[in-house]
């Protein structure tokens, strides 16, 4: 069994309830279905109960177990949505937009759900961007004050791979800040190494990422990366990080011994941290498509209460993944 299938058993072990936004997507009404089935986790599925239900019986979806709730009648409705206006109203959100937003966005229905402890996460994305689901976690969910930043990161695993922790890593970030500060690097660095840490229970290994290793270049994002370095080691100093490396510097332990050697990092990474949006975004496309790895997320990180973005193009295994992620980092 590979390691991200092995979630869904440590997801059934603490079951926790998840909502599915996205009860018009056929993808995630089959996604939400297995889950329950499954024992993944008790799911919330929110859209119009006869539109879910025609969904449901148009491929042949059984939703026994699974929680229908329809915004617009919901009886908890008007709680949330004073408290989303209360939230919201310093930034001129009137009572009558409050409304307007919650009813007519379920993802941020669902975020407020989570936030409120209706649920104790919730997955978006299948049929909404990313920057979508991001602004609805980001207004409605506390960001979590060590981290500072809301960022992503993938779970990536491939098949017969030496590398990383047998071919399992996680990349962040491929799906939020473009362009980070080093202080933003240094946050996504601590929360990406703290996903790993809590779905694997393996020790992070974490390589700051570069077309530079230990000064063999000079530039702008290379100093960057490298006061990142130093204030993750200043905040987090018992985790594993080295940087600036390069991919093969942080992956090849051949290379890795002509190029820094004596690091416990350098050679043998596990959680790879681009140092930019391109990066990261290119690099975990290439490794799903060209290496055939399975890709979990994007995750949300730097948030009090889990939460995680789809892809667009996603399965609805994919959802019922994601699911066991969200269900497993809300564990206790």
């Amino acid at each position: 069994m590979s390691r991200i299938s092995g979630l869904r058993e440590k997801a059934r072990a603490q079951k926790r309830t998840i909502v599915l936004p996205e009860g018009d997507d056929p993808r995630v009404v089959k996604g939400a279905s297995f889950a329950v089935k499954d024992g993944i986790a008790d799911v919330v599925l929110l859209g119009k109960e006869a539109e879910v239900r025609d969904l449901a019986d148009e491929h042949s979806v059984s939703l026994d177990g699974v929680t229908l709730v329809d915004p617009s009648s919901h009886e908890a409705g008007a709680d949330i949505i004073n408290a989303y206006y209360e939230l919201r109203k310093n930034k001129g959100v009137t009572p009558e937009q409050a409304k307007d937003i919650l009813t007519g966005n379920p993802v941020f229905y669902g975020a407020m759900m989570t936030r409120m402890g209706m649920a104790d996460g919730f997955v978006a994305g299948a049929n909404h961007t990313t920057g979508d689901v991001a602004r609805a976690a980001i207004q409605c969910i506390k960001i979590e004050k060590e981290i500072g930043t809301v960022s992503s990161s993938f779970v990536m695993e491939l098949e017969n791979c030496p590398f990383g922790e047998n071919g399992l890593f996680v990349y962040g970030d491929c799906a939020i800040i473009p362009y980070p500060s080093s202080r933003q690097l240094s946050g996504i660095a601590i929360a990406s190494a703290g996903l790993f840490r809590k779905l694997f229970g393996i020790e992070p290994r974490v390589a700051l990422l570069s077309y530079s290793t230990k000064g063999s270049a000079e530039g702008e994002s290379i100093d960057k990366v490298r006061e990142a370095f130093e204030k993750v080691r200043a905040k987090k100093p018992d985790l594993m990080i080295d940087g600036e490396l390069q991919i093969d510097s942080a992956l090849v332990p051949e290379i890795a011994g002509m190029k820094c050697k004596g690091s416990d990092v350098a050679g043998k990474a596990n959680v790879l941290i681009f140092p930019n949006l391109d990066a990261g975004n290119i690099s975990y496309k290439l490794t799903q498509r060209l290496g055939g790895a399975r890709a979990v997320g994007p995750i949300l990180q730097g948030l009090e209460k889990p939460c995680s973005d789809l892809s667009r193009g996603c399965s609805w295994e994919d959802v019922v993944d994601v699911t066991a992620v969200v269900a497993t980092l809300s564990q206790e």
